[in-house]
């Protein structure tokens, strides 16, 4: 009797299974295919009939994406940029939220209401060039920090989950004598890491993606980010492609196309965040739903 009534729980596990399974593969194989693509030899990947493994193989599709001029350099203010940018919102952010949980300040629903609205509210691409000028930061590395600073969505997350933290916790830190700073410091933060361990991931992707910012206002070769510099390979320097392949096949029997080299900037760009995600897995469930139940 409890096999028979079991039979259809099992049965609907392995069709469950086998659903989530066919996700995870859709998921997947894009992934895949743009690496198996960009490790073949490039003549024959443009042929096609690529589906499961690479067509040979031939590293040189990484190899001359880094002779192109300035790649290196680029790569390391995007990973600058990711990295600082990220260390920033997370400080910045969350001492704002914390600030903002005080009953003590004046005008505190009025600055989070005011915070929330630019999540609504744009006023364009030319008042935010005008703004960012005036403010110096045209050709400045600090572009790409103090712009992010505090973020709306994140300043949301944060407070939430602040506010869900025992208040007896501050009050024993105050009678021992702890400061406000040193409470945020040392009791606040370290409690935050599940939330701070979503917003690190939400911003260190935003991060490495962006490239408008660079396009408008950093006009310098040396504040130039890896995705700005790939992107004007893949749109604007189609015929740049063509070269590269006619001045590979003088070196070598092997000849990249643009097909190859598109599959190569992408494998690059995408590697970096796919290393970030299980770094801050675990944390990113418990933070999700623990700094959005009041949202």
């Amino acid at each position: 009797m409890n096999l028979s009534r079991n039979l259809p729980q099992k049965l609907f596990d392995i069709g469950n299974h086998l659903f989530l399974m066919f996700l995870v593969l859709i998921c997947i194989y894009p992934f895949y295919y743009i690496f198996i693509y960009s490790i073949s030899i490039p003549t024959e990947a443009a042929k096609g009939g690529i589906y499961l493994v690479p067509k040979g193989f031939s590293l040189s599709n990484y190899l001359q994406l880094f002779k192109l001029n300035g790649i290196v350099h680029a790569f390391f203010i995007s990973a600058s940029r990711a990295v600082l940018g990220t260390a920033v919102t997370l400080f910045c952010t969350s001492m704002f939220a914390y600030a903002l949980t005080k009953s003590t300040l004046k005008y505190r629903k009025l600055m989070y209401r005011v915070t929330l609205s630019t999540m609504y509210i744009n006023a364009g691409l030319i008042p935010w060039y005008i703004t960012m000028k005036t403010l110096g930061l045209k050709d400045n590395f600090l572009l790409y920090i103090l712009p992010s600073a505090i973020i709306a969505f994140f300043l949301i997350l944060i407070k939430t989950y602040i506010e869900q933290l025992p208040s007896s916790l501050e009050e024993s830190a105050m009678m021992d004598g702890g400061g406000v700073f040193q409470i945020y410091i040392q009791i606040i933060l370290p409690l935050c890491v599940p939330v701070l361990g979503v917003v690190a991931i939400f911003s260190t992707v935003n991060q490495w993606n962006t490239w408008q910012d660079n396009f408008f206002l950093a006009g310098s070769p040396n504040l130039q980010t890896l995705q700005l510099l790939l992107l004007s390979y893949l749109t604007d320097q189609t015929s740049n492609l063509m070269a590269i392949g006619t001045n590979i096949s003088k070196v070598t029997v092997v000849e990249v196309t643009p097909s190859s080299i598109r599959m190569t900037i992408t494998m690059i760009v995408t590697l970096p965040i796919l290393f970030v995600y299980p770094l801050f897995q675990r944390f990113f469930t418990s933070g999700m739903l623990l700094g959005a139940v009041k949202g």
